[in-house]
């Protein structure tokens, strides 16, 4: 998606409406900060906002996501091609989410073991073994505690019985064992507990694609 593009389409459809920047930006809960940063393409409107944000302008979401009004011939081949985007920009955040994850894990732990060391061979005083063992242990939990989290953000879980696709609680992801990115957890819908597969989002993009469908036939009926 061109944001720029985005951008100048919102404030050329404002205008067309007669508001101000701080007019839509009354009607919405926001400043007119943000509908600036909206309007040179700093950053897109929030999801929760785009259904207000299009009834107030007149368009549709898929118009706002492309930048430009779209007519009715062309409307469903844009609408495809727009959630397309939409799934890959999605495949790029989680992949980065997860690369995060292995950073994150590999440096608290490794943090965490120089300070145990530091503990057991560096330090002489009681006090600094103390400390050094309880910062290594607060290390470890945030860092491996956030790296969970984001494991269990990117993606999703499939249940092997009942095939459905779900994001377990944290707490479900916290206690279930696991190898790698495998869980044993009890599914939320059919209840049963079985190895689950973490997928990446690449896969789930497929996964929502009809059989046979190509990137220009993807949702047609």
């Amino acid at each position: 998606m061109d944001q720029e593009k985005i951008g100048k389409f919102i404030a050329v459809c404002r205008r067309e409406r007669g508001y101000t920047q701080a007019a839509l930006g009354e009607k919405l809960g926001v400043t007119d900060r943000a509908v600036s940063k909206w309007e040179t393409g700093r950053s897109l409107p929030d999801v929760s906002l785009m259904l207000p944000l299009c009834g107030l302008l007149g368009i549709t979401v898929n118009e706002l996501l492309t930048g430009e009004r779209i007519a009715m011939e062309h409307y469903k081949e844009q609408a495809e091609k727009t959630l397309l985007e939409l799934r890959e920009a999605e495949e790029r955040n989680n992949r980065r989410m997860l690369s995060l994850e292995v950073v994150l894990g590999s440096l608290s732990t490794v943090a965490a073991l120089v300070m145990v060391f530091a503990a057991s061979f560096g330090a002489e005083a009681v006090g600094w073994r103390v400390g050094l063992l309880a910062a290594a242990w607060v290390t470890m939990v945030v860092g491996i505690g956030a790296a969970v989290k984001i494991e269990r953000d990117a993606g999703y879980y499939e249940c092997p019985h009942c095939h459905a696709r779900y994001v377990p609680t944290l707490r479900a992801v916290v206690m279930a064992p696991h190898w790698g990115r495998s869980r044993n957890m009890r599914c939320p819908h059919c209840g049963k507990r079985a190895i689950t597969r973490k997928f990446s989002q690449s896969d789930r993009a497929k996964d929502l694609l009809p059989q046979g469908a190509g990137p220009c036939c993807a949702g047609a009926s």
